[in-house]
């Protein structure tokens, strides 16, 4: 909270994409006084793009432009030649290209208008759809204003390039989420209604979209790297992450393809087991409307993260010159505060979505251990949301924490691993280190799933839950692995789809923004946010099967269907386990040691 409302405080994040002048104040703004600066604190509500007085004869110096520069209405179409041109410009555009104390009616009468007026001739200009600044269209000025404007860009740090491209392509990145919403909404109602015909059909879209994806990867690297104009550093970075993304998604086509073709049959079982789901959730339909909360929290805190993030790229004081200029000082260690808060979005990410997944696993446990199917528990989900905030807060913290923690040491490999990539013993260690931290990753987010699904069964904190969790899998991992992995598999591609289609979408839309835009990376946000919000509304999906296949190994082992020890477990769920992986020769091996001695030994009651 210090750091975010530190960046608040001390950032400015307009001032990265809107452009200031030299008296500190923000094109398009209403802007507050810095002290010392006479002409600061104007209203520029109305003055939206920047002109340079100079802007045939720019010069940079410590990543500062040397020319004055203003606030203007609108810039120059045609060359104005003389003083008597500039002021029939402001008088018929309302545009003014002299210093703001300077009067309209003294352009050419004040002995200093020359100091104070731009360089004539003006040459003219076009307003630059990025930064809103006004480029001149003369080719010898747009030759010197463009090599200065690149030599600028290309001095700043990789930070504030992506801080550049993530606040100009702020609408795109909006867009493609509100995109990726509406798949995933689709693939909810999918799934609860699902049949082998949709199943088909998102397999068929799944394959499409990983082999589009990675086709037109391919091409915009190709477009990109032979493009003769290709000089900023934001373009040629471009070019690098293309190749990245272009590499990762042929790999993860080369796999799941042939994974897709060998699983499909065994998908039938995924079917069966959802329509299963289908049906619980119809019991709690309020169910479906979980990750609707979950979303909106996870927008607002997304929206505060960045508007911190682009805080903390552009925190820095404001200090006036003794010619009455304001020249912002950027404040040192900047950037470890940005990886601070980095590790703050993947924790608290986490954390929101721990809560939806205890308070779905808790109402599907409280359905599950009811006798009467035909009358199911009153708001169950009020009810496991109750339990949450009053009991079990810090069991979601636990678990969110250890997926973070595991997260990290994930991201740190794969960056050493790019640095020695030419080194091929040190890239076959840090690959083997990548892939075993990725897998213990994927593991413990699905035992932190059935640590929660314990936790609302029992009552028990986070390690309690989880020791008892880990037994039960143990014990019964041969009759529900099959069943639970069928099922995670087809969530999986579910994901898979409304990742593909969304960047899909996002390198459309950033394709024709390539001017200035480190767009790489706010395509990467832009899948990452899709993955979250599939994973959002799928994980409905995702946990009440594996808090129901769960709870039916608990009833397996506390109860024996005898009338002083009935199951809770339904005929459908019972026959549907026993068809797809045998149980009726192995139920009678089974361990009928109940996971927790109630006192009677009869049954095995939720908490509630």
């Amino acid at each position: 909270m210090f750091i975010s409302g530190y960046a608040v405080v001390a950032g400015a994040a307009e001032r990265l994409v809107l452009g200031y002048d030299s008296f500190g104040n923000i094109c398009g703004r209403k802007n507050t006084p810095v002290e010392g600066a006479n002409l600061s604190g104007l209203d520029m509500t109305n003055k939206k793009y920047v002109f340079f007085l100079n802007s045939c004869s720019l010069e940079i110096q410590s990543l500062k432009i040397s020319s004055l520069s203003l606030c203007v209405s609108s810039c120059p179409q045609q060359q104005l030649n003389s003083l008597e041109d500039l002021q029939s410009f402001a008088r018929n555009n309302g545009s003014f290209l002299c210093v703001y104390n300077l009067n309209v009616s003294s352009y050419t009468l004040n002995p200093k208008a020359a100091q104070l007026c731009p360089t004539l001739p003006v040459p003219p200009s076009k307003s630059f759809p990025l930064f809103n600044r006004c480029v001149p269209q003369n080719p010898e000025c747009y030759s010197k204003y463009a090599s200065v404007l690149i030599s600028m860009v290309n001095e700043m740090d990789a930070f504030h390039r992506i801080l550049s491209g993530i606040l100009a392509g702020r609408d795109t990145v909006i867009g493609l989420s509100v995109l990726a919403l509406a798949f995933s909404l689709i693939l909810v109602l999918a799934f609860r209604f699902i049949q082998t015909l949709l199943v088909h059909t998102l397999i068929a879209l799944v394959v499409f979209g990983l082999l589009f994806v990675s086709g037109v990867l391919w091409w915009l690297h190709y477009d990109y790297r032979n493009d003769p104009s290709t000089e900023l550093e934001t373009e040629k970075e471009n070019v690098k992450f293309l190749l990245g993304y272009a590499i990762f998604s042929t790999v993860v086509t080369v796999v799941l393809v042939p994974l897709i073709l060998v699983l499909r049959k065994r998908l039938q079982f995924a079917v069966q087991l959802f329509q299963i789901v289908g049906k619980i959730t119809g019991r709690i339909p309020f169910l479906l409307f979980q990750p609707l909360w979950t979303f909106l929290i996870l927008i607002v805190f997304w929206l505060f993260w960045v508007a911190v993030l682009l805080s903390l790229g552009t925190a820095g004081t404001a200090q006036s010159t003794s010619e009455g200029q304001v020249e912002y000082r950027a404040l040192s260690g900047i950037c470890y505060m940005a990886w601070y808060h980095f590790v703050g979005l993947i924790w608290t990410s986490e954390f929101i979505l721990a809560c939806q997944q205890m308070v779905i696993a808790g109402a599907v446990v409280t359905c599950y251990f009811n006798r009467n199917k035909n009358n199911p528990p009153t708001h169950p989900v009020l009810s496991s949301i109750s339990v949450l905030f009053c009991y079990h807060l810090g069991t979601a913290v636990k678990g969110s924490f250890l997926i973070t923690v595991l997260r990290i040491p994930r991201i740190v490999l794969l960056y050493l691993y790019n640095i020695l990539n030419q080194k091929k013993n040190a890239k076959r260690l840090f690959s083997c280190c990548f892939c075993w931290v990725c897998f213990q990753k994927s593991c413990l987010r699905y035992f932190n799933q059935h640590a929660y699904t314990t936790t609302a069964i029992n009552g028990t904190n986070f390690c309690t839950s989880a020791k008892d969790a880990a037994w039960i899998l143990a014990r019964n991992s041969a009759k529900l692995a099959s069943i639970s992995c069928s099922g995670d598999f087809l969530l999986f591609l579910g994901k898979v789809f409304v990742v593909c289609f969304t960047v899909f979408g996002g390198l459309m839309a950033f394709n024709y923004h390539r001017e200035l835009q480190a767009w790489v990376v706010p395509l990467l946000l832009v899948g990452f946010f899709a993955y979250l919000m599939s994973h959002s509304f799928l994980s409905v999906f995702e946990v009440a099967a594996d808090a129901m296949l769960l709870c039916f190994a608990i009833d397996m082992e506390t109860n024996d269907g005898t009338a002083e020890k009935p199951y809770f477990v339904d005929q459908e769920l019972l026959t549907f386990v026993s068809q797809s992986n045998k149980l009726t020769e192995g139920r009678k091996h089974r361990n009928t040691r109940p996971l927790q001695d109630n006192g009677d030994g009869t049954e095995l009651q939720p908490m509630v």
